[in-house]
Formats: structure tokens, sequence, C-alpha cells
């Protein structure tokens, strides 16, 4: 009769490495007896009723990789990226590793052999990741530019401290560009930079991005982000887009906005603006879906009925409205 062993509880929820098994007390022979033992690929093993976790197979696939990473899609689902509807719920495996090792040759995984500096890979919740700013550099060559855009808007926006528990954004405009400077090779590259000549500080989420790059593409002026309504007041009501000079307020709000509490702070955040002279104009999930195109019709008309505040007008601004006038 076939000597049976206890298997070990930190095995029985999650993929393990072969070095983790011996670490528990099980020898190589004894994983492939155990008809609750699936091997994934080499070193790799996990518990044939486990529900996939992302986090946990790049945990594992981490662990049983020395001197490489994960990166690309999967570092920007670990890492919290807003990625794009067809990509946000990916499970694809990604994983980089430098020029001197072999190439990734994993079932299920997408090997990645790039060039890559120490700072641009960290080790974090127990694996070995591309930092925030490298992934948004290696989403460059798969994102369309203004889902890039989004992306790099993210990383560089003023975080708020009492919700975030962070006082610093991820990243700089300035240090992205550097970093993609040292990579001018890279695939992506070109889109990189024409992304980088796109991102503002100032934008909460990635509709506001798009809101943003969609005015662009329409001909309209470039928006002010976070326009609040007493400038000097740092708990004034704001706005999430505007034009001080034309007294235009542009809200987006999204789902977190159907709250009652929060229909009413947008009330009376509206209301203020109104009060003040201010014309107030919102969108939400319906005008994302069409690509803002009505939305930037109904700014435009917003813009040519505005009143012009003199104090405030810019120069930039005055003459691309004259010219949307006359159009």
């Amino acid at each position: 009769m076939q000597k049976r062993y206890p298997f070990p509880s930190e095995l029985a929820s999650a993929p393990f490495t072969l070095d983790e098994a011996k670490a528990a007390g099980l020898h190589q022979s004894q994983l492939w007896r155990r008809s609750k033992i699936e091997g994934v690929s080499r070193g790799l093993y996990r518990p044939a009723d486990w529900n996939f976790d992302l986090a946990e197979a790049a945990r594992s696939l981490s662990a049983a990789s020395p001197g490489a990473w994960i990166s690309h899609v999967t570092a920007a689902r670990l890492h919290g990226f807003c990625l794009p509807p067809w990509l946000a719920d990916s499970n694809e495996l990604h994983l980089s590793k430098p020029r001197h090792l072999p190439s990734v040759r994993r079932k299920g995984v997408v090997g990645h052999t790039v060039v890559a500096s120490d700072a641009e890979i960290e080790f974090v919740r127990g694996l070995w990741i591309s930092t925030r700013s490298r992934t948004w550099l290696d989403l460059a060559r798969r994102l369309p530019l203004n889902d890039l855009v989004c992306v790099g808007d993210e990383l560089v926006r003023l975080p708020r401290p009492e919700f975030e528990g962070r006082d610093a954004p991820f990243t700089t405009i300035d240090a992205l560009r550097s970093l993609v400077d040292q990579h001018k090779n890279l695939q992506g590259v070109v889109r990189a930079r024409d992304a980088l000549n796109l991102m503002r500080v100032g934008a909460d989420s990635a509709p506001e991005s798009l809101l943003r790059l969609a005015m662009l593409d329409a001909g309209i002026p470039e928006p002010q982000l976070q326009v609040r309504l007493h400038a000097s007041d740092p708990f004034s009501p704001s706005a999430d887009l505007g034009f001080c000079d034309r007294r235009l307020a542009i809200q987006y709000d999204g789902g977190h906005h159907l709250s009652d509490e929060q229909i009413f702070s947008d009330r009376r955040r509206d209301k203020a603006f109104e009060a003040a002279g201010w014309t107030v104009l919102k969108f939400g999930k319906k005008d994302l879906a069409d690509g803002f195109a009505s939305a930037t019709k109904q700014i435009k008309k917003a813009l040519r009925a505005a009143r012009v505040d003199p104090a405030v007008e810019s120069g930039f601004a005055r003459d691309v409205l004259r010219e949307m006038v006359r159009n």
C-alpha cells in the first residue's frame, strides 16, 4: 500500500512552485501522485480545484522565473490601471526577461525579451513587476493613442491624500519623457512620445481625459482642468474642465455620482457656479459611449453664446474661439 502524505495547507489555495512544495515537506514525486494537484509548466503546480486569480498566478510565475518580472498587461492590471473595456478583464500572463537570459517558454505565458534598468523593476506584494512608468511605456505598443494618454494622465495626476493615502503623483511627465528617451528603439516609442504631448495633470478619470481629447479633435481650445470657482480658495467648488474666460464649467459625472449623497453634493456645486453667472454642462456614460460627439457640439454652442470675461481671457483662446464663431 502506497504511503499517503498529508498535503500542506499553505499549498492548497493557490499555485505554487516546486521549491515552495519542497519547503513545505513534499518531494516532486509526491506531487505527481496526487489527483488534486496539476502541473502547470516547468516547476509550477496548482490545486486542481483552484479558481483562477491573476495576482496569485502572477506571484507563482514570478517565483518560478528567477531574473524575470511580470510586465505589460498583467502588470497594468495588478497596478490597477484604468484600461479600456476590451482589455480591462484580461487574464493574460506577461513575463519579461533581460536579453542575456533564455527567452520565456511557458505554456499560457506571453514572453518578452527586453532592455530594462533596475530602476524600472520593483518587488511588491511578493513578486517582481515592472514599475508603473515602465508598464505605461510597454503598453505603448498595444494601446491606441487616446487610451495611452488616459493611463498616463492617471499616473501624473495629483492625488487626494485624504482618500488615497498618498500626497504625490506616481510619476511626472518629465520623468516619463526621460524614460522614453532611454528606450528610443522600443516598439511603440513614437506613440509614447505622441501621448506625452497630450498628457495633462488634472484629469481625475479616463472619461475626463477622453472628453478633453474629443474637444481638441473637434477644434475646441484646450480647456483648463479642475477649475475652481474661486481660484484662491482650496475648498471652492470645482469643475472637471472649463473655461474661466467664458465662465463655462464642464462636468463628467460617472457611476460614483449616482448615490443620493453625491447627487446632492453635485447639485450644490453646480448651483454655486450658476449663481456666479457660469454656464454648467454635465455629461455622463451616454456621452462617453458616442465618443462625446454630442457633447462637443454642446460645448461649441455654449462657447459661442458665452459672455467674455476680459479680465481672464487669454489671447490664444480669444483667437480660436473667434474662429469658431465665424465657422
